[in-house]
């Protein structure tokens, strides 16, 4: 028992000891590099609006590192993700709002602040597997792709987004999206709002209403953003997707050929393309049949 009450208090006396530090990690991780990745990829997305060419040349860039990528996921958002999230986690449980000391603003600010972290860390859960399928390891990815996890196929970018999007009535994974990107666009703004405090860049109540404006305003900025690359992922049609991936297609054969997009068969989209087959067969099949039924009998 009093093993236990010494670590505890060891561990409590460890961040007590480290907080100063630990709280400005906490907030620089969460604007550098995840809060600028979410702009950069949300911008991306929103491309998709404009055209499935310009998307999918962007996706071909992202996917041009190759074997180097997942070393650049794990190092500049999967690791920072992890830190940022565990500590935000034990600053929430710790963390008490002060009535007495700050307006009722302030608090509920706080208040959404650790709703919205923990919405968004369950969305970019939810995100990760229902896209990404979180380990690309043939057996798993074959058993989730029954339940509806790992649809993204990076060389089929614009049409597998989509195709995922109109899984669950073309409703649930939607509703979820929309919730968990506007709940990340706002921590992510409020935070660059509360790490300017934290660092000392805004103390005084006039350079607190400036930096106010300056956030609100970015926040509408980026949530016009985030409802466009909702926009491009949910509003496009069954026959959208089969033209969308006509192109993608056109665009990797060319790619592989002109030698700027390196050839693998595991980052398209296979199910689409089986389907398409399907559909094919189907067709000559009853173009077939309809022309043995006009032959005359002998």
């Amino acid at each position: 028992m009093s093993d236990s009450n010494s670590d505890s208090s060891s561990e409590l006396s460890f961040f007590t000891k480290h907080e100063f530090a630990i709280r400005r990690l906490h907030s620089l991780t969460g604007i550098v590099p995840l809060g600028l990745y979410m702009c950069v990829h949300l911008t991306t997305n929103a491309s998709l609006l404009g055209s499935v060419e310009i998307f999918q040349r962007a996706v071909f860039l992202i996917h041009s590192p190759g074997p180097l990528l997942p070393l650049i996921e794990w190092g500049g958002i999967f690791l920072p993700l992890i830190f940022h999230a565990v500590l935000g986690i034990w600053i929430a449980k710790t963390g008490k709002t002060n009535s007495s000391q700050y307006r009722f603003t302030s608090n509920r600010r706080y208040s959404w602040q650790r709703w919205t972290g923990f919405i968004g860390l369950v969305y970019l859960f939810l995100h990760v597997m229902h896209l990404h399928g979180g380990v690309h390891a043939e057996g798993w990815m074959n058993a989730i792709d029954k339940i509806g996890f790992g649809q993204f196929s990076p060389y089929n970018a614009g049409s597998s987004l989509v195709a995922a999007m109109n899984l669950g009535y073309g409703v649930i994974w939607p509703v979820i999206y929309l919730v968990g990107v506007l709940a990340l666009v706002y921590h992510f703004i409020n935070g660059i709002w509360t790490a300017g405090i934290t660092w000392g860049l805004w103390i005084s109540p006039q350079a607190q209403a400036r930096a106010t404006k300056v956030c609100v305003a970015l926040g509408v900025v980026l949530t016009v953003v985030s409802l466009a690359a909702w926009a491009g992922a949910v509003f496009p049609g069954e026959d959208d997707v089969a033209e969308m991936r006509a192109i993608e297609d056109r665009m990797y054969e060319a790619g592989v050929v002109a030698g700027t997009v390196p050839e693998n068969e595991h980052k398209r989209d296979s199910r689409g393309r089986a389907a398409v087959d399907c559909e094919t067969e189907d067709a000559e099949g009853g173009e077939q049949a309809s022309l043995d039924d006009t032959k005359p009998a002998s």
